[in-house]
C-alpha cells in the first residue's frame, strides 16, 4: 500500500510504503525491499527477515533509499545489540543481526559480485573465515573531540538543560561536525574506554577547551589510541594549537593515571583537517612505536603507520594469502601496494625474494624497518606510484616475478597496472581485496589470461558490511 506523508512544500513530499518484506541485505549493509509501484527499496537499521513500513528521503528512477517509520514483524535473523549507542553512532551497523547471518550475507555479496561483475568461475569456492572474538577486536582507535555534542533523542525529551556540551567520541554518519559521546565502546579493548573518558572528564574539569570545527577554534582535536597483541599501547592528542602548560598539564595526567603506556605522543596541527600523515608527531613519554608480533615477525607501529585494524584475522588472511601462493622456495615475488612490508615479510621465508612496492615513503620506511629487526634480508621494498614505478624498466633491473601478491585500496588496480601484469604473465597472482566490485572488476580483464583457483572471504570487521576476499589466479596454458 502507497500512502503520502504530508509537507509544507509539496516537491519535498515523501512517500511511504506499508507491509514491506525485507528480503536481502544489499550495498553498504542496507536492507532490500520491493515498492509497490516496482522500485527498489534501499532501507536504513533493517534486518533481512523484517516487515516494515517505510518513508523514503530519496527518489532515484529504479529506487528509493527509505527509513523504517514501523515494524511489522521482526526478523528471526535479528540479535539484541549489546552496545547502547546502536542506532545513533553509525560504527557497528550490524549489530542487530546475529553473527551467523552477518557472515552469510558477506559471503554472499562477494560470490555475487565475482559472478556478476567479474564473470568469474571459480573452481574452488572456502567458507568465509568467520572471527573468533566479534567484539573488542580493533587495534586502533581515532576519537574526536567536540564543545558542541551531538544530542541523543532521550536527552532532547528529558527537557533538562544540558550543561556540559564537551563530547569526545565519533562523528555522526553525514554529519562532519557532530560528535557523538561515547560512553562505552565494543570496538576496541580495555584500556581503550577508560583513556578516553578519563580524558575527557580531566579535560571538562580543568577548562581545557575542545574543538569546535565550525568555528576552528579551541585546544583538543582528536585522540588516537593503538594496542597489540603484545600488550603495548599508544595514546597520542593531537591539539589545534600549542599552550605549553595546558598540553603538560593533560599529558602529565594521563602519564600519572596510566603509568604503563608504551608510547605517549602529541601533535600540533593548526590546519583545516585533522589527518597527521603531513603532521610531526612528538614524543612525550616511552617509544614512538608499539610492537607487534606474529609467527615470531615483530613489526613497530608508529602514529603513522598502516596495520590491519583487526590483529588476530590479520594472521587468518595472511596465512591464507600464503598458502594461496603455493610457495616452494625458489620464487621471485612481488608484493604490491606493500604497506608496511607485513605480507612480504611473512611468505618470505617461503620464497627467494620478495619484492615490495608501495606508494607512501614512511610506511616502506617502516617495512625496512621492520625487515631489518626481524633479520630477513631477501626483502627489497621501493617507493613510488604503483603505475609509474611497476614498469618493464623496473622488471627488467629487478626480475621477472614468478608470483605477485596484490592488496590495492578500495579502488582496485589502475588500469595501466593490470596490463603490466598481463604483459609479465607471473605463473600465479594471489589478489587481497577490500572490496570485492573492484576486485571483480580487475579479474574479468585478466580473465583471459588467467583463471581463477581459489577464492575465501575473511571477515576483519565484525558487526559492520565490509568484508576482505582473497584469490588465487593461476597462468592458463
Amino acid at each position: 500500500m502507497l500512502y503520502f506523508c504530508d509537507m509544507a512544500r509539496r516537491k519535498k513530499s515523501k512517500l511511504g510504503f506499508t507491509n514491506v518484506e525485507v528480503i536481502d541485505a544489499g550495498s553498504k549493509g542496507k536492507g532490500i525491499g520491493r515498492a509497490s509501484d516496482g522500485r527498489v527499496l534501499i532501507i536504513d537499521q533493517v534486518v533481512p527477515g523484517d516487515v516494515v513500513d517505510v518513508s523514503t528521503y530519496k527518489k532515484r528512477k529504479s529506487y528509493y533509499q527509505a527509513k523504517p517509520t514501523q515494524f511489522i514483524k521482526l526478523s528471526p535473523k535479528r540479535t539484541e545489540p549489546v552496545c547502547q549507542h546502536f542506532g545513533v553512532c553509525g560504527g557497528c551497523k550490524w549489530q542487530h543481526m546475529a553473527y551467523d547471518h552477518q557472515l552469510y550475507y558477506k559471503e554472499k555479496e562477494v560470490l555475487e559480485n565475482l559472478k556478476r561483475i567479474g564473470k568469474v568461475e571459480i573452481t574452488e569456492t572456502l567458507p568465509i573465515l568467520g572471527s573468533e572474538r566479534i567484539y573488542f577486536y580493533r587495534n586502533k582507535m581515532e576519537f574526536s573531540f567536540s564543545s558542541s555534542k551531538w544530542l541523543t533523542e532521550a536527552e532532547i525529551s528529558s527537557g533538562q538543560d544540558i550543561k556540559d556540551k564537551n563530547a569526545l567520541g565519533f562523528h555522526i554518519p553525514g554529519m562532519w561536525d557532530k560528535i557523538l559521546n561515547l560512553e562505552k565502546c565494543h570496538l576496541q579493548e580495555d584500556p581503550s574506554n577508560a583513556i578516553r573518558n578519563k580524558i575527557r572528564e580531566f579535560a571538562t574539569k580543568h577548562n581545557l577547551e575542545f574543538f569546535n570545527p565550525r568555528e576552528k577554534k579551541g585546544l583538543l582535536r582528536t585522540l588516537m589510541i593503538r594496542t597489540s597483541s603484545t600488550g603495548e599501547y599508544m595514546i597520542l592528542i593531537q591539539f589545534f594549537r600549542e599552550d605549553e602548560n595546558q598540553r603538560k598539564l593533560l599529558l602529565d595526567y594521563i602519564l600519572k593515571e596510566f603509568p604503563d603506556v608504551t608510547s605517549l605522543q602529541y601533535v600540533i596541527n593548526e590546519k583545516g583537517n585533522d589527518t597527521i600523515y603531513d603532521q610531526d608527531v612528538i614524543k612525550y613519554h616511552g617509544r614512538d612505536y608499539i610492537l607487534e608480533e606474529m609467527e615470531g615477525l615483530k613489526f613497530k607501529i608508529n602514529a603513522k603507520s598502516f596495520y590491519q585494524t583487526n590483529s588476530d584475522q590479520a594472521y587468518e588472511l595472511y596465512k591464507i594469502t600464503r598458502n594461496f601462493a603455493n610457495l616452494t622456495g625458489d620464487e621471485l615475488v612481488y608484493d604490491l601496494y606493500t604497506g608496511t612490508g607485513t605480507i612480504a615479510q611473512f611468505v618470505s621465508k617461503k620464497a627467494k625474494r620478495v619484492i615490495g612496492i608501495e606508494a607512501v615513503p614512511e610506511a616502506i620506511e617502516d617495512a625496512k624497518a621492520n625487515a631489518q629487526l626481524n633479520g630477513i634480508f631477501n626483502t627489497s621494498f621501493f617507493t613510488g606510484d604503483m603505475k609509474k614505478i611497476f614498469t618493464s624498466t623496473f622488471i627488467s633491473k629487478h626480475g621477472r616475478p614468478d608470483v605477485i601478491i596484490t592488496d590495492p585500496p578500495r579502488e582496485g588496480m589502475h588500469k595501466d597496472v593490470v596490463e603490466q601484469i598481463l604483459s609479465i604473465r607471473p605463473k600465479r597472482i594471489v589478489y587481497v581485496s577490500c572490496n570485492s566490485a573492484t576486485q571483480a572488476r580487475d579479474l574479468e580483464l585478466m580473465s583471459e589470461s588467467y583463471e581463477v583457483e581459489k577464492s575465501q572471504a575473511v571477515d576483519m570487521f565484525p558487526q559492520t558490511h565490509h568484508v576482505e576476499n582473497v584469490v588465487s589466479l593461476s597462468l592458463k596454458e
